[in-house]
């Protein structure tokens, strides 16, 4: 696998291990998450390496609920945003740690043309569809299978559903290795054309979440170029614009909060950071996209896909009004999130990579969040 060098010292999770589950007091049981949605049955589902590592799953959304991870003490926390029970999720934070799909991220006017035929799609965002519209995959239930510290889950999305063409067969498999990484490895099939870009809507904050804001966490993101957009209704303007030496440059280390105030105009039109960064690697190969440190802690998080793009999100639109695990409200630039993907609104872009997917072929994709500690 080719990776992008960093010169940076990182201590893995070694000297944490023999740490067992017992240790962590997670906030919820198995209990929070059995519930029946749409006569479908939720569950729960724990995995936890030899380093202690822990992962936590609901077959709802396909979602991760928790990833307890280390601190350079090695105090365990919780680094992912999330909620206590299913009905946590159903009433806040549909989706937080959730597969996206259909189609992640903006598609202009709600609709797309494919050959003759022009798909309408639910309008959600102004007068665009985000995250294809607000009951997509992420608020159903889907199958599972789980082995070990392997999770996959399952989904059939009929012809139509949100608008999307095709009957499509979706795959969703964890894995957490001891290496303390948890891989996303992404299948997809349709028996007509559609346009497909699934990705996880996680938000980290590695401090712990419920610990405040994300601004001292310093990214690094392998991308010079960026997909600028019109305004603030965040759709592309269907260019990739070089990003040297402006504000949303992170090829060398940034904290969040160092320019995110700044005047300048992409920054204001998502009040913040909310851009998709075109990573520097081929396509298809599984390479660096994006890093985060966050010095009190020590935690370190590194990002690996065979995407073409990240999409940083810093939280900018949290309000207050969900409470997390740790009882405590998600307000602005509490949590971030590094969604790989194709580019936001693809479907209409055509210099953008195709985003098409035709009958007979396989969308596939793999995406691996790495979690270690920095002294």
């Amino acid at each position: 696998m080719k990776i992008l060098s960093l010169l940076i010292l990182v201590t893995s999770f070694a000297a944490c291990s023999g740490t067992t589950e017992n240790e962590i007091d997670m906030p919820y049981s198995k209990a929070d998450f059995e519930g029946i949605i749409d006569g479908e049955t939720t569950r729960m589902f724990k995995m936890e390496n030899k380093n202690g590592m822990v992962v936590t799953l609901t077959n709802y959304g396909a979602k991760i609920i928790s990833v307890y991870v280390p601190d350079k003490n090695g105090i365990f926390n919780d680094v992912l945003l999330g909620f206590n029970s299913i009905e946590d999720y159903q009433r806040y934070g549909a989706s937080h740690g959730a597969v996206v799909g259909p189609f992640a991220n903006r598609i202009a006017n709600a609709q797309f043309t494919i050959g003759e035929e022009t798909y309408q799609l639910p309008v959600n965002n102004g007068e665009a569809c985000l995250h294809s519209g607000p009951d997509s995959w992420y608020r159903k239930v889907w199958n599972y299978e789980k082995n070990g510290n392997v999770a996959t889950f399952s989904l059939k999305s009929p012809d139509g559903e949100f608008g999307f063409p095709g009957n499509k067969t979706v795959k969703v498999t964890y894995t957490l290795t001891d290496d303390n990484e948890l891989k996303l490895d992404y299948e997809v099939s349709t028996d007509k054309a559609c346009h497909i870009n699934v990705t996880n809507h996680s938000y980290f904050n590695l401090k712990g979440e419920g610990n405040g804001k994300i601004l001292d966490h310093v990214l690094v993101i392998n991308a010079d170029k960026s997909t600028p957009v019109v305004d603030e209704s965040m759709i592309p303007t269907g260019e990739i614009a070089d990003i040297k030496g402006t504000p949303l440059d992170f090829t060398s280390p940034h904290t969040i909060g160092e320019r995110i105030d700044a005047d300048y105009p992409q920054l204001n039109y998502g009040a913040g950071y909310d851009f998709n960064y075109v990573i520097n690697k081929q396509p298809g190969e599984l390479a660096f996209a994006a890093s985060a440190f966050e010095p009190e802690s020590g935690r370190y998080m590194e990002v690996f896909t065979t995407e073409p793009g990240v999409q940083l999100y810093t939280g900018n639109h949290l309000q207050g009004t969900e409470i997390g695990n740790s009882g405590v409200a998600y307000t602005k630039r509490t949590g971030f999130c590094l969604e790989t993907q194709h580019f936001p609104d693809s479907p209409n872009q055509p210099d953008f990579p195709s985003t098409l997917l035709q009958p007979g072929k396989v969308f596939k994709s793999t995406t691996i969040y790495k979690f270690s500690v920095k002294e």
